[in-house]
């Protein structure tokens, strides 16, 4: 008799121990559902803040002159009566390439305006960039920059940077990082309606 309870309480106890043990593991399977489902919600909050707010600045655009995609020579001066935003870039850089559309969108939604984007391409062969900006259909001006002459000149290494020149020749806005439209409407939008 003795034997019988005493299996009775072992089986009770692994019961028991089952029991915890199930409910534990459905613990963790809810923690983790709602871990997955904050991450999400911190990705799409980091997705729209991602863009930082352009630092206002004040000074005459560098003088630049570089090759565009096709082989020709261009430079900042000739833009002069145009709001332009120089764009430095990289084809291996992730945000560079993930702002292309939005800086493609907004160029061609304001280019009526007076408004251009040239996106200088930091270190790759022209072979390459222009291979690169067929393939993603960019439609503003790329110039190629092999030695850093952009970057130099604007005094960032950073990619991607940007720096909005104003109609007069005067820099006025210089962004690090991803730009989204809504900083391009904010910030760039109201530089349009200036003379």
């Amino acid at each position: 008799m003795t034997k019988k309870i005493h299996r009775r309480k072992k089986h009770n106890s692994s019961t028991g121990m089952n029991f915890v043990l199930g409910i534990g593991l459905i613990l963790i399977g809810l923690a983790a559902f709602l871990l997955t489902q904050g991450t999400n919600k911190t990705e799409e909050a980091q997705a729209v803040s991602r863009s930082v707010t352009p630092m206002k600045v004040n000074y005459p655009a560098p003088e630049l002159s570089l090759q565009n995609v096709n082989g020709e020579t261009e430079s900042l001066i000739g833009y002069r009566d145009q709001v332009v935003l120089v764009n430095n870039w990289a084809t291996w850089c992730p945000p560079c390439k993930a702002e292309i559309p939005t800086l493609d969108a907004y160029y061609n939604a304001h280019t009526t305006e007076g408004f251009v984007i040239i996106g200088v391409e930091a270190g790759e062969p022209r072979n390459d960039v222009l291979k690169f900006v067929q393939e993603s259909g960019m439609s503003y001006p790329v110039w190629v920059d092999l030695n850093g002459a952009a970057l130099d000149a604007f005094n960032n290494e950073s990619l991607p940077s940007s720096y909005v020149i104003d109609r007069n020749g005067t820099v006025r806005l210089a962004w690090v990082g991803e730009i989204n439209r809504e900083m391009l409407e904010k910030y760039v939008t109201p530089l349009l309606a200036e003379n």
